[in-house]
């Protein structure tokens, strides 16, 4: 029987003592992550190639009364990735919650790209992730319950003429199907995996498009709602795909674009 405890909120949105890892949380998308993850009850490990910047992210939700522990991790150290997930699950008796969030660009005309360009991309964006995904996923497999959240893109669902940036769309659109595959696979056993995708938002990492007023001026026009996304405007999506409120969702990547793929 459904009643109004069924439905309440902190039913469904909380993850009270749920361990959950986030990469490249130092800054951008990541930090939101961490912090929003936090904010619902998670033990949130931030992870990050900076160091610094992840315990600058644990102090920043330490001081609002939440639960985190820094890692320095490159994530295209596979190596690290490993030992780093093993220390995790077994300090804490499992984990819960992955979000790959970590990843890089490299823009440029086609005809230009270096195989070294073509290959970091590859490492960080489609590589890292199913390492991140594989080492965790075994821990939830064994417990029967997990979720992984992949942050893809808009530009990995549709073409982007604004500037090429052919790397970057081709990993984000593999992770698309990565996420497709994962869930069916891991469906029936209490592990869900779904991605988001962002269009442009005003992080760190687009950084050069949003104080760059004509790409400014080229984004709002194309943007149904007419403006870049604020960063704490993805926590929304990132905290329903990690807790109870989508219990029935999987294999599902959450456009949260503005209007952009409405088009």
């Amino acid at each position: 029987m459904i009643t109004l405890d069924t439905v309440s909120i902190e039913r469904l949105f909380r993850i009270d003592g749920d361990i959950a890892m986030v990469t490249g949380a130092g800054n951008g998308i990541g930090r939101i992550a961490a912090m929003t993850l936090a904010g619902a009850g998670a033990v949130v490990m931030v992870t990050d190639i900076d160091g610094a910047a992840a315990e600058r992210v644990v102090d920043e939700i330490a001081s609002g009364g939440g639960r985190a522990e820094p890692f320095t991790l490159d994530v295209a150290d596979r190596p690290a990735v490993k030992s780093t997930i093993a220390e995790i699950a077994g300090r804490f008796g499992g984990i819960q919650i992955l979000i790959n969030n970590a990843g890089i660009g490299r823009r440029g005309p086609a005809e230009d790209l270096s195989d070294e360009d073509w290959d970091a991309v590859v490492e960080i964006n489609m590589t890292a992730p199913f390492i991140c995904a594989r080492e965790a996923g075994r821990h939830m497999l064994a417990a029967g319950n997990g979720r992984i959240i992949n942050v893809s893109s808009i530009m990995g669902l549709v073409g982007n003429d604004l500037f090429p940036h052919l790397p970057y769309m081709a990993t984000k659109g593999a992770l698309v199907n990565m996420t497709r595959a994962l869930a069916l696979e891991w469906a029936a056993r209490g592990v869900r995996v779904n991605a988001i995708a962002p269009s442009f938002f005003k992080t760190n990492f687009g950084q050069a498009m949003w104080q760059d007023p004509e790409r400014v001026k080229l984004v709002e026009d194309r943007t149904p709602m007419g403006r870049f996304g604020e960063p704490e405007e993805l926590a929304g999506g990132i905290l329903y795909l990690a807790s109870p409120a989508s219990s029935m969702v999987t294999g599902h990547t959450l456009a949260i674009d503005g209007g952009w793929l409405a088009r």
